[in-house]
């Protein structure tokens, strides 16, 4: 592995990406560390060794922002602006016929659909910005387990300037994800999520360690490896459904008479089932954050209802819903992502047609079939990865932030393989010999 980097440093133009790639993740990651305006540090700080375990309502955000969210840093709300608005621009393709046609028009209708996603991270930034500084006002960012004032000047001028401050960050994470993909290795958004995420492993471990022993450690570790192993199989497993092109013959030319495969993966969502889950259990307790004990100091009962069982991760009720809602989401993303009658007319168009499968009608419901069956088994491997650290914290009282499962594993496992494709693409072009033997 040491070879393959050194190799991958001598090519001129892959070393520039490379450490042009280094510079815009060291820039990101100090970003994280420096506070936003009228934060106190040192109580941020404190708040921070106090808290045992990141808040679930503030656990999917505070990993994508690694660790930036609960230290109010000028990059607190990290990546997940972006990520909310590309899922929701995905979405309203389905609802807005004037999206789906710019979708079609190609790399030209697809810019003005990234335009759209960019206005629309930048009114998300100043929404949850807001949110995140008035429930640090409130004294709520914590919990109990901290009552220092975070915050030195909770003024209107105040909370606008970190408002702004906040809300530029983002839009300065959005131009540096740009530069990544133009400039670096490529996938820049992602590199930053893989950035974000990996940050917060070494401090996970080390607290099992510190909390537990070494023993329960090493266990963690092993059950990782594991994990990971079972990751990369699945993340690379799909269906091959073989596609014939008959010829034709134009002139004195024959065209087609070709095979290949239409690829159909078993976790053909990704990780968005999992954030639109996570994101769907958080809104109650969101509501219930905001509504305080009355004046004899009577916690409505709704309110105590949500923070027994919709905000702790080893309530079994928490569990069954997350695993339910990541199943019903897996189905429903696959459905606006793949359409098997567009697939089946395309194919129709140009000549081809699944080997003993009629063109048209009988095409698309062989893969609907298909992709019923395949995303089945997807969306119940989707549910056991992120019922992972849910489970660890309530077996051997890992913190909820569990390095190895989850959101976590997903990204880095695939962001890990689709970087290494491209650094390899990238080096087989310029020597026959790749990243990996």
């Amino acid at each position: 592995m040491f070879s393959a980097v050194i190799r991958a440093f001598r090519t001129p133009d892959l070393r520039n990406k490379l450490l042009f790639t280094i510079f815009i993740v060291a820039i990101f990651r100090l970003g994280s560390f420096i506070p936003a305006p009228f934060v106190n540090y040192g109580n941020v700080q404190q708040c921070l060794q106090a808290t045992q375990s990141t808040s679930g309502l503030y656990e999917l955000v505070n990993l994508f922002s690694g660790g930036a969210l609960l230290q109010l840093s000028v990059f607190a709300l990290g990546i997940m602006p972006y990520i909310t608005a590309s899922i929701i621009t995905q979405l309203l393709r389905v609802v807005i016929p004037r999206f789906e046609a710019l979708y079609k028009e190609g790399q030209s209708g697809q810019a003005q659909l990234t335009q759209y996603t960019r206005y629309l991270t930048i009114a998300l930034g100043i929404l949850q910005s807001t949110t995140l500084i008035a429930v640090a006002r409130q004294g709520a960012l914590f919990g109990a387990s901290c009552t220092s004032q975070i915050l030195t000047d909770t003024s209107p001028m105040a909370i606008i300037l970190m408002v702004l401050t906040m809300t530029a960050g983002t839009g300065l994470i959005m131009w540096m994800g740009e530069l990544l993909t133009e400039r670096g290795v490529g996938n820049g958004m992602s590199l930053l999520i893989f950035t974000s995420i990996a940050a917060t492993f070494p401090a996970s471990l080390i607290a099992i360690a510190e909390t537990k022993s070494i023993e329960t450690l090493l266990v963690v570790i092993g059950v990782g490896v594991l994990i990971v192993g079972l990751v990369i199989l699945v993340e690379q497993s799909q269906r091959r459904i073989p596609v014939q092109y008959a010829k034709r013959v134009v002139g004195r030319r024959e065209y087609g008479g070709q095979s290949t495969y239409i690829p159909i993966k078993v976790n053909m969502a990704g990780v968005v089932p999992v954030i639109f889950a996570s994101s769907l259990l958080y809104l109650p307790a969101l509501i219930a954050q905001f509504n305080q004990p009355d004046a004899n100091g009577k916690v409505q009962d709704w309110v105590t209802w949500v923070s027994n069982y919709l905000t702790q991760g080893d309530n079994p009720l928490y569990m069954s819903l997350y695993f339910l809602l990541i199943f019903g989401f897996t189905y429903f993303y696959v459905a606006i992502t793949f359409n098997p009658e567009e697939v089946s007319d395309n194919m129709k168009n140009y000549g081809g047609f699944v080997p003993g499968i009629r063109a048209g009608r009988p095409t698309t419901e062989f893969l609907e079939y298909v992709l019923s069956r395949v995303t089945f088994a997807g969306a119940i491997y989707l549910g056991l990865i992120a019922m992972v650290p849910l489970v660890a914290f309530t077996l051997v009282g890992a913190n909820q932030n569990f390095p190895f499962g989850g959101t976590s594993i997903l990204i880095i496992v695939g962001v890990g393989l689709e970087t290494v494709k491209q650094i390899n693409a990238q080096m087989q072009q310029r020597n026959y010999e790749g990243l990996l033997k």
